[in-house]
């Protein structure tokens, strides 16, 4: 790809972009939220047309049209927003648009034999007949991934696909990198977890403001080089600590509280105000799906909840609302935003009566400036607040969501994997709000799937496993050993 320049309204995306890529080489773009590494993969998918620029392949000049030209040049992608249709089994998601026919009909058998040694190869012990709804979203990021795999593409983008894998799918996914690899398959590996990029890539490309800001060699990836060409500036590690003088009060407490998920289990925690509590657990624990029943989203099939030792009603979103409790959740797009809706249309969406007359009318000017003050706040990178949200990238998109609950006033918030897609700068900008909103009494529950997270960023850990709680770590008791060993439903040792 060669001066690639790419122009959205308002938005100069991509400016005079090179990048190239061997046969058999894994290849990682790297760079902040905004930076340009999903609109450059999305003009190589065929996804979007480039303003101006050339793209060769094996030498020959090529014209990326759609996504299907993209197919017919061997390019598959695993993109960071989830492709597939829950309506749908998982091989009728594998093979979409390119089912095996016989007789002029759709020949499910063969699809199911095709399918099934793909998701042994990604370690999912799952039938092909499974409806995609069943599953988890890390699950269906591997559907994603096995689609990919499918096609036996020559090219294979994944952007961000670990995101919401576990600890063991994403070893297992670097596995496969390393097979394609050696089969001379070449992968673009878009992700914000450096470590993982470490491990797998080749080489590094960064691209910061939508142009090239460097490379690194084999020899030369390392986490604060990386770090230091993404950012343009060196960044202050935090010890995310709770100041210890500071008095923990009591927060929500969750008492014997069973879930459609898991009917049969009951579940006993308290998050007090003054800490944030990490919730730990493997991809289908029922963390999520126990958030959910907390804010009222999905029913409670049993117990109950307190705020401060006030009742609060199960079942209502809107009573968990007005008593301060709020869930940013894991799917933004799906049920964080109205992706039609501007910045300041979705800010506002769940405090629209603190910006309306008394008749009603909403007042925009009040709604804009709320908006401008978490696009300030929350280094929200966009145009203006006209924005609409679908323009944004991941990582902003999930800061609207955050800026949302911020302009009211919270005693809880649920964070369901806050930092998914979102680079390593916004993730310190992040970690830094919720010490802060923490250190101001708000009770911060974190749900999330990634290690390093859980163990860096919790004054005390929960661990679920098949929708119980398996064991709560003290912060001298952290440790991955510790995490993983209650996730997979072992017992917890106290220590004497």
């Amino acid at each position: 790809m060669r001066g690639i320049h790419k122009r959205f309204p308002g938005v100069h995306a991509l400016s005079d972009v090179d990048l190239e890529i061997a046969a058999g080489e894994v290849v990682a773009i790297i760079g902040e939220n905004g930076a340009g590494k999903s609109t450059l993969m999305n003009i190589l998918g065929g996804v979007h047309q480039p303003n101006s620029g050339t793209i060769e392949i094996s030498g020959t000049a090529t014209k990326i049209r759609s996504v299907s030209e993209a197919d017919a040049h061997g390019i598959g992608f695993v993109h960071q927003e989830l492709n597939v249709l829950d309506n749908l089994d998982v091989g009728a998601n594998v093979f979409l648009g390119r089912e095996p026919r016989r007789f002029g009909l759709i020949n499910r058998r063969k699809i199911a034999a095709d399918t099934t040694p793909l998701l042994a190869r990604l370690g999912l012990e799952i039938p092909p007949e499974t409806p995609l709804s069943e599953l988890s979203i890390g699950q269906q990021q591997m559907i994603e991934i096995a689609k990919a795999l499918s096609k036996q593409a020559r090219i294979i983008i994944m952007d961000e696909p670990t995101s919401s894998l576990t600890l063991t799918e994403t070893e297992r996914l670097l596995e496969v990198i390393n097979d394609l690899r050696e089969e001379g398959i070449s992968v673009i590996y878009i992700s914000h977890r450096l470590g993982e990029v470490r491990q797998c890539a080749d080489r590094v490309v960064v691209l910061r403001d939508g142009k090239n800001a460097g490379e690194l060699q084999r020899g030369e990836i390392e986490h604060d080089a990386m770090v230091s060409l993404m950012v343009g500036r060196e960044l202050k590690r935090s010890a995310h600590e709770r100041n210890e003088q500071e008095a923990l009060t009591d927060g929500l407490s969750i008492i014997n509280l069973r879930t459609t998920t898991y009917p049969d289990c009951e579940v006993n925690f308290q998050v007090k105000g003054g800490e944030i509590l990490g919730m730990a657990g493997l991809v289908g624990a029922g963390r999520s799906e126990l958030a959910q029943t907390v804010f009222g989203v999905d029913p409670a099939m049993g117990g109950s909840i307190t705020l401060e030792g006030l009742p609060i009603q199960l079942g209502s979103a809107r009573e968990s609302i007005r008593s301060g409790i709020y869930l940013a959740p894991e799917d933004r797009k799906k049920t964080g935003l109205i992706l039609e809706f501007d910045i300041s249309q979705n800010i506002s969406l769940a405090s629209l009566k603190d910006h309306c007359s008394r008749l009603a009318i909403i007042n925009r000017s009040s709604e804009r400036n709320e908006a401008q003050r978490q696009v300030d706040a929350l280094k929200i990178k966009t145009p203006s607040t006209a924005t609409t949200a679908m323009n944004l990238s991941g990582g902003n998109q999930q800061k609207v969501v955050l800026g949302k609950w911020l302009s009211m006033s919270p005693k809880v918030i649920i964070f369901d994997e806050p930092t998914r897609g979102i680079d390593v700068g916004a993730k310190a900008e992040i970690y830094k709000l919720m010490r802060a909103l923490a250190d101001e009494g708000v009770a911060i529950w974190m749900i999330s799937s990634d290690m390093e997270e859980v163990l860096g960023i919790s004054d005390r850990i929960v661990v679920m496993h098949e929708g119980r709680i398996t064991g709560e770590l003290e912060h001298v008791e952290f440790s991955e050993e510790a995490v993983m060993h209650l996730a997979v439903g072992g017992r917890q040792v106290n220590a004497a």
